[in-house]
């Protein structure tokens, strides 16, 4: 499906940023160690005249990080619909290039989960669960990647990744999940590190528990204030929109030097 632009805020341009001109040490310097900050380099917090496309949003967290990204000043916001990685990624994201003239942030966010006793899993259960948690985040992440190259954009992309590849989630545990996300959390390792040459930074947040459609039922437990009483924390579940903040960040030139990391954002701490 073509991407759909959720809403636009004020922008004093067409939606991109000036790049920089090249800053070599050397006439023999590679132009792809041109990663500093330019002159013009924003140091607030801000998505002022940014272009960012976030998978998953029109739903949860996805659509909570949208909502937030247009507080915080995005040109645009697009709602990518890419359920399989066979799909065309990369008339998707031309598309909103086409658009906006410029792309600079990704959001991989579209997932699935399932909890169940290992034993009960099939192997088209799973070959799901990896098809869209994995092998689309990594489809999507390197199309945005190249296009950032070939404009010359010291883009930022973001992986909604979960406090499960940490540990796992003692409420309703699923090691084909956390195996997922544990996979998404290596990957934003090894392609900020392949990538950080081209100016390109990639992160990932780790969710604790967040109230959305997949975790209804969570805090309908009868034991619940029970566990948040061991647990510790906050006893409660976090409205998706208070994630919205580390992704933020992770989008903003503010983080120009923030790359391979991932920020747990679990307020319930001794949950995981």
């Amino acid at each position: 499906m073509p991407p759909e632009m959720l809403d636009t805020a004020t922008s004093s341009g067409n939606g991109s940023s000036a790049v920089a001109p090249a800053q070599t040490t050397s006439d023999t310097s590679p132009t792809f160690l041109d990663t500093q900050p330019g002159p013009d380099h924003d140091w607030r917090i801000t998505l002022k005249d940014k272009v960012i496309a976030i998978t998953g949003a029109n739903r949860g967290i996805g659509l909570a990080l949208a909502e937030v990204c247009l507080a915080n000043e995005a040109a645009a916001v697009f709602s990518l619909d890419v359920f399989e990685p066979g799909e065309d990624v990369n008339t998707a994201i031309d598309a909103v290039i086409t658009a906006r003239g410029a792309i600079h942030g990704f959001i991989a966010n579209a997932g699935m989960t399932k909890h169940q006793p290992a034993f009960d899993f099939t192997r088209a259960q799973l070959d799901q669960l990896f098809n869209l948690n994995v092998f689309g985040a990594y489809f999507c992440a390197t199309a945005v990647a190249r296009r950032f190259i070939e404009l010359g954009i010291k883009g930022s992309i973001v992986f909604t990744a979960s406090m499960t590849s940490y540990r796992p989630n003692r409420a309703a545990p699923s090691a084909p999940y956390g195996a997922t996300k544990g996979a998404v959390r290596n990957m934003t390792h090894t392609l900020a590190m392949e990538w950080a040459k081209h100016g390109i930074r990639v992160n990932s947040i780790s969710p604790g528990f967040i109230k959305t459609a997949m975790t209804y039922f969570v805090d309908q437990a009868p034991d619940w204030d029970l566990k948040m009483q061991y647990y510790g924390g906050m006893p409660r579940l976090a409205d998706p929109k208070e994630l919205g903040g580390a992704y933020v960040y992770l989008l903003s030139d503010g983080a120009s030097y923030t790359t391979g990391i991932d920020i747990p954002v679990a307020g319930i701490v001794g949950a995981w």
